[in-house]
Order: C-alpha cells, then structure tokens, then sequence
C-alpha cells in the first residue's frame, strides 16, 4: 500500500503546484487517513517540497480502528505535551524552505490558523479548500472491497437480528445489540449511530432510539452501518411486527420502494446527481408526499459516512465509475410512522452489469 499512499500524496502536491502553493497540510482526519494510512488522534499531514511528515501529538495506537502509518512515511511524535501537530508542521514546512503552505480551512479554528502564521510569519497561508476529498471521491478496488466487507457485516448483523422475538423489547436495546453484533462479526465498530424507530417513530431519518417497546402490527424502521478498516457502508429496512401487514403500510412501502427502485436505476456514469435525487423525489411527489420529504435521497460513503457527492435537488456534479453512494428515501407520516429503505451501491457502467449492490439483506416487506 506504500506506492497507493504515495501516489495520493504525489496528486495533492501536483494540486498545490498548480494553484501556486509548495506545500501541503492536511489536518482533517479522513483525508490524513487517506493519505498516510492510519490519523491518530489529532495527527495532521505535511505534504512538503522534499519530504511528507506524519506529525502526531502521541504515538499511534493498536486499536483496530485506528489504522497503520504507511512504513514509507516518516513520523513525529512531538516531545513536549499538549504540543499542535499543526503548528508544529507549519513550523517544518518553513525549515524546509517553503514559502507557501496550503492548509484546510474548513476544518481549522480561527484561533489555530492564528497560531499557525505566528510560528512561521514569513509562510503564505493559502486554503488547500476540498482538493483531498475531491481526491477522495472515486475509490479503488481496495477501498471498494473494503466497503463490501463492511456491507456484508451489516447484512449478517441484520439478519441475525430479524431471527430473534422482537416484541417488547425497546428500540434502545435493539440498537444496541445491533452494534455488538457489528463488532462481534469483525467490523471496526458501528459506522455511526445505529438507528431503530417503532410505530410513530419509524420511518424517521437518523431517530435516536428511545425506551418506546416493539408493538404487535408496529412498522420497525433500522438504519446501521458496519466501519471496517475505516470504511463505512449504510443499510436501512422498514418491517411489519407480529401480524401481516395493514393496507396503507403495503401502500406505503411500496411506493418508497419504488422510489428507492428508481434511484437506485438512475446511478449511471455520467448522471447528474440532482437528477438521481429528480428520480427518486418524483415518484414520492407524484403521490402527494411532497412535504416532509429528507433534503437529499443520498450521499457518498467512504472513510466517513456522509461524503460527497450529495444526491439532492441542487446537487452539482456527475456521477464517476466506482464512486460509491446510498440511495436512501422515505416517507414518515406523524404519529404513525413510516417506511425508510437504504441501501450502498457502487457506480458501475451498463457493460459491467450497472450499479453494484453492497447491502443485500431483502427489501421484501416481511411481516416479523
């Protein structure tokens, strides 16, 4: 993975070259991750003239999480406690002789921004903007296999789930067997928040478990996501507890499918991203659900869960090949709750079958 690590460092310094800056420093913990392989907590990522440094406020961990440096790069641990990694790299990069430094402002405070033109006055601050997560957003076979990895998991923690006597029990603690359940089949950890809604709170995106119990005739709206090796996929499902369905949760579910059924045909390479969120927003539109409906259908998922690009009606931009997205409507209706389908696909063009489905536990409506 050496020569993967260095050829990303290499395009970010090709970005810098062309917008006029010598040097790089990247502090965002997706993008350093990406680029050298493992962020420990609050490590940023010079990329200089001559040399890349991995600077780290303590030495990395083992955790399973947290990744590995790449053995190409060289690290420094800083010596004196509570010391800015970022300071300290502005303060490198002018030993190195630069006179620019492109850093990210979106994810740097005002006050260390400060800080980083008062170690180093004579350094030309410019902003590096999003070129890594630009960077980010086509993902290779590994990353990709990674991301099925991760998809398999949730699949096998969701189904073991759905196996198990659900009535009774609060969301609370579905969710929290679902996490352990992510862990205990190889995932990092969860990918974010696991989310189960019942009754009137199903259907609602990212509803925060509460001690409401499953009911008998309940909709059981799940939303989780697996991590593994720093990669996260999304798979959500709607479910009918104890009994067979009622008319208008049929009704319902079937339009949210075909909704999520035609986002889910309009990922093609080449498509522009508002018009896979067009597609899918249509079909909810055109049966009166209009209001209330989620500002986006999806987004893009990677090292972190909501990624660009952003599957909303003023979306800009066009789909890649292997850029790998959700396509995630759904439809709640107050006080009685709702139906949310979710799924990770990867962009794939027509010769190679279409878009590739990560998360494959059924979307048949099952009645549990």
């Amino acid at each position: 993975m050496s020569e993967v690590y260095a050829a990303r460092r290499d395009r970010v310094r090709e970005r810098c070259a062309a917008g006029g800056g010598a040097a790089a420093l990247v502090s965002r913990a997706a993008n350093v991750r990406y680029l050298a392989g493992a962020a420990p907590h609050g490590a940023v990522l010079l990329v200089g003239k001559d040399e890349d440094v991995l600077l780290c406020g303590r030495p990395p961990s083992d955790q399973q999480g947290e990744g590995r440096p790449d053995e190409a790069l060289r690290m420094q641990v800083l010596a004196a406690p509570g010391a800015d990694p970022a300071v300290a790299g502005a303060g490198l990069a002018a030993a190195q002789g630069a006179e620019t430094l492109a850093v990210e402002e979106h994810d740097l405070t005002v006050a260390r921004h400060r800080a980083l033109g008062s170690v180093a006055p004579r350094l030309d601050l410019l902003d590096l903007g999003t070129a890594v997560e630009q960077l980010r957003l086509v993902k290779d076979e590994e990353e990709i296999s990674c991301l099925r990895i991760a998809a398999e998991i949730a699949d096998q923690a969701l189904g073991e789930l759905l196996e198990s006597i659900l009535v009774g029990r609060t969301e609370r603690h579905l969710a929290l067997e679902l996490e352990r359940r992510l862990v205990d089949h190889g995932a990092d950890g969860p990918a974010f928040p696991t989310s189960v809604g019942t009754g009137p709170h199903s259907g609602r995106g990212a509803h925060r478990p509460s001690d409401r119990r499953v009911e008998e005739g309940d909709f059981l709206s799940v939303c989780l996501g697996a991590s593994y090796r720093g990669y996260r996929c999304e798979i959500g499902r709607t479910f009918v507890i104890g009994t067979s369905p009622a008319d208008w949760q049929i009704e319902l579910y079937d339009l949210v499918f075909a909704a999520q059924r035609a986002g889910r045909e309009a990922l093609v390479p080449g498509a522009a991203c508002r018009d896979v969120d067009r597609a899918a927003r249509h079909v909810l539109d055109s049966a009166g659900y209009a209001d209330g409906l989620a500002p986006l259908t999806g987004h893009g998922v990677g090292l972190e869960i909501d990624e660009d690009p952003q599957l909303a009606p003023a979306a800009m931009g066009k789909l890649d090949v292997c850029v790998p997205v959700t396509v995630e409507p759904g439809v709640h209706l107050p006080g009685r709750g709702g139906v949310r389908i979710d799924d990770t696909l990867v962009v794939r063009p027509e010769a190679d079958g279409g878009p590739e489905l990560l998360t494959i536990t059924t979307k048949e409506l099952l009645a549990l």
